[in-house]
């Protein structure tokens, strides 16, 4: 069964990870344009803030302080939301978080609490989602990453954890789309975003870490989880950067490989470590949805405007990005005889 999807202004959107960065940026985004928004996250005083200014402005927003780790959290949450406002439309799975360091060199105990946030959050989110979405028909949103098909050096079980979530979500669209279930399955991949990420991570790093270009801006990804809400969209890559990234890595692995031992040196800022992050607990009054990245911050993505519209100019686009990756695949070849 098609899942009949409403006009924004109809909606009832419940987003993870609200108090902050993306998740911020989506449920500003969505009251503006008239959806009544459902803010969670582990951070109470940013989440009651964030909650207070998107009323202030005249939007319907209500929050709900839970923690994704946490299964009966997340079914209160679903619950919450239909008592308050009668149904779900769309949710989004958006919390995370990320570790800086080479492997080996981080404690197996902050690998196992990235995933509990990172995937076990979206499962814990999506088990408790599905039962109400089925009802009326709606969007599950799952929030990826560009590394979600490939390798990442100092972020590699981030990495991990976001191939883990491709796997989930691919895997959970098949059993819904075989039951018939009127709800459609979203992965969406922002390529490196300007949020507090960085800043929010654990770091075992000698330096701060940043992000490697090219950045864009969190307005970007917002906009492209609204569109999924109410367009049916199977994969959504957030920035051209994303979608070149997933081609070279496809079809010139080697060199991609080569591209990204730059990262290396790249993630390294010029600035002191800071002993503060959110992996265990959220970081109270950091409430922004921007970061702190210090070089050009992208605005648009004419590779993510049009992904977002059915038909041809998708589809001619993709084309150009494939060509233009065969046509790196075979500079590389042509590279490597010796």
């Amino acid at each position: 069964m098609a899942a009949k999807l409403k006009p924004i202004t109809e909606q009832v959107i419940v987003i993870t990870g609200a108090s902050s960065g993306i998740g911020l940026a989506t449920a500003r985004a969505a009251a503006a344009k008239g959806a009544s928004v459902v803010l969670s996250s582990r951070d109470e005083v940013d989440l009651r803030q964030a909650t207070e200014e998107i009323r202030a402005g005249g939007g319907a927003a209500s929050s709900y302080v839970a923690d994704v780790a946490d299964p009966d959290a997340m079914r209160r949450l679903a619950e919450y939301a239909v008592g308050e406002l009668g149904r779900i439309d769309t949710w989004v799975n958006n919390a995370g978080v990320s570790i800086y360091g080479v492997i080996e060199d981080v404690p197996l105990e902050d690998a196992r609490r990235l995933f509990e946030t990172n995937y076990w959050g979206v499962v814990h989110g999506s088990l408790a989602a599905l039962p109400h979405l089925r009802e009326e028909g709606g969007v599950l949103v799952n929030v990826g990453s560009v590394l979600s098909e490939t390798g990442y050096p100092l972020q590699g079980h981030y990495a991990a954890s976001k191939h883990a979530v491709k796997g989930f979500t691919d895997s959970l669209r098949l059993e819904l789309e075989k039951e018939g279930a009127p709800v459609v399955v979203t992965l969406v991949q922002p390529a490196a975003i300007d949020t507090p990420y960085p800043e929010h991570a654990r770091n075992y790093l000698a330096t701060e870490p940043k992000h490697v270009p090219p950045v864009y801006h969190p307005d970007i990804v917002a906009g492209a989880i609204l569109s999924c809400a109410v367009r049916p969209h199977r994969n959504l890559r957030v920035g051209g950067a994303a979608k070149m990234f997933t081609v070279t890595e496809k079809l010139a692995p080697r060199l991609a490989d080569r591209m990204k031992m730059s990262h290396f040196e790249g993630q390294h800022a010029d600035l002191p470590p800071r002993d503060d992050d959110t992996l265990f607990a959220p970081r109270p009054g950091d409430g922004r949805v921007r970061g702190n990245y210090p070089g050009l911050v992208r605005r648009t993505s004419s590779y993510t405007a049009v992904a977002q519209r059915p038909g041809a100019a998708a589809a001619m686009l993709g084309l150009a990005a494939l060509g233009l990756g065969i046509g790196v695949a075979a500079h590389s070849m042509l590279a490597d005889r010796d």
